[in-house]
């Protein structure tokens, strides 16, 4: 190709040699950034049911139908995008020509576009079926159905999205994806109440404009990041664009596949808890949703320090530098505990005013109370546990990431809050979660010894690898 020369220069231009330097600085330099982008992910659900809620109780009740259905369905672009992430920063790395490393990142993004509209128009196709198989009323359905359609329609502009954000992280650049991120945020939170409320001489849309802000973030947050990873070099035409082709899926299949499966657990698991507390009675179902709310908030440094330490775990084992990808582990495993023992004293000390600013009452506000107090103290495991996941997905370890998510989701969490529930009530959950939270941040450090990614003689951390089965 005739510029094939001057995208190589620019390709290395923009990429961070994260095999090189400091560790901590390469994690921190990965981490920070991503946490405004998460947490301005995070903000549209709160915009969303802030916004909704202003058209009633039925428009609200179809949120809560709607979140945890469409944050499964949002696993598979989290998977897709750990798979780009694995393939890509270990093919950087390893050093791989610019021609291969585009080539890998188009595959990535038509993979990522076939099935997402696969799946796209099977959800279309069936979420009646789902949404009435999980209870929801006829006046609640219309909702629903007002809002899926369009949602469904802005999916794989999310799949391509994230999978061209992977691309920027594994070469070193995570600013700019959580700026994509910030902005399709943007986006859809300026639009909701105009497109919901018909304001400014647009159209009254009521539910269905909630979807349309959505899709309208997505669509310009892609079109943006493509144009930037394309003028940058980092995607491109290259010679035999197809040469190869099999061997990317299975690459970025063998991590994608068990990632996605491992996101979507937990809010399968989440909902499945959520039924045990509504045992307790609404107001502890309130409760344990604000709580929810406020605990998804502080987790947002755990959550960049996963994104983060994908690229360097995967540029360094790609590249041999094995002591290097240990390292990163061990540091970001140190954040871990030390933001937690933070996180752990401020909801220790302002659990009442945070349950107070996101309850609809007293007696909700109680209950969420409790959770903050007692489960922030034991977040660290969870922190653990996510960072684990997303060392051992760079380095090509998800069965282990899958199992470990399986493992505190319907070993652990699940079964102890029934139990918990039957025999002590709301206690007995919050207890379910403070012991799985711990005991699968402990199975979190094992895992990353077992893989390769930690090295240590503790006991407590070797004698189990001893007795456990080995994985793939």
């Amino acid at each position: 190709m005739p510029d094939q020369d001057q995208s190589e220069i620019k390709a290395d231009d923009n990429k961070r040699d994260l095999t090189k330097g400091p560790v901590w600085r390469a994690l921190a330099g990965m981490s920070a950034p991503m946490s405004f982008g998460i947490f301005a992910v995070l903000s549209v659900g709160l915009a969303d049911a802030f916004f909704l809620s202003k058209l009633g109780g039925a428009a609200l009740a179809a949120v809560g139908f709607i979140y945890p259905v469409t944050t499964a369905i949002t696993s598979l672009s989290i998977g897709l995008s750990a798979g780009a992430n694995a393939a890509l920063s270990q093919g950087v790395g390893r050093g791989d020509d610019a021609e291969a490393t585009r080539r890998l990142g188009l595959h990535a993004i038509g993979l990522g576009l076939g099935l997402s509209i696969a799946v796209a128009l099977l959800f279309w196709a069936i979420y009646p079926l789902i949404f009435a198989a999980l209870g929801a009323g006829q006046e609640v359905s219309g909702n629903i159905s007002a809002y899926v359609p369009v949602w469904a329609l802005s999916f794989p502009f999310l799949v391509v999205m994230m999978i061209t954000n992977a691309v920027f992280r594994s070469h070193g650049d995570s600013l700019t994806s959580a700026w994509i991120m910030v902005l399709a945020a943007v986006v859809n939170v300026a639009l909701n109440p105009l497109l919901i409320f018909g304001m400014w001489g647009l159209p009254e849309l009521g539910m269905a404009g909630a979807a349309v802000a959505t899709l309208a973030g997505r669509m310009i947050a892609v079109a943006l990041a493509l144009y930037i990873a394309w003028r940058r070099g980092l995607l491109g035409w290259c010679g035999s664009l197809f040469s190869g082709l099999w061997q990317s899926v299975r690459k970025i299949l063998n991590v994608g596949l068990p990632a996605a499966f491992s996101n979507a657990i937990n809010p399968a698991g989440m909902a499945l808890v959520t039924a045990a507390v509504a045992t307790v009675g609404e107001a502890a179902v309130a409760g344990f949703g604000a709580a929810t709310r406020i605990q998804s908030m502080a987790l947002v440094p755990l959550l960049a320090l996963s994104s983060g330490i994908g690229p360097v775990v995967g540029q360094n084992w790609g590249a041999d530098k094995h002591d290097r990808a240990q390292g990163a582990t061990a540091a970001a495993f140190w954040f871990c505990m030390g933001y937690g023992a933070l996180v752990a004293t401020v909801l220790a000390l302002f659990a009442e005013p945070l349950a107070g600013i996101f309850a609809s009452g007293d007696e909700d506000a109680g209950y969420a109370a409790i959770y903050l107090r007692f489960v922030g103290l034991s977040l660290f495991g969870y922190g653990l546990v996510v960072t684990a996941n997303a060392a051992m997905n760079a380095r090509d370890k998800a069965v282990w990431s899958m199992s470990l998510s399986l493992g505190r989701i319907f070993a652990l969490y699940l079964p102890l809050a029934w139990v918990g529930a039957l025999s002590m009530g709301y206690p007995g959950i919050i207890a379910a979660a403070v012991v799985a939270n711990v005991i699968a941040g402990w199975a979190a450090v094992i895992s990353a010894k077992g893989t390769g990614l930690l090295d240590t003689d503790n006991g407590l951390v070797t004698f189990p690898l001893k007795v456990l089965p080995q994985r793939a």
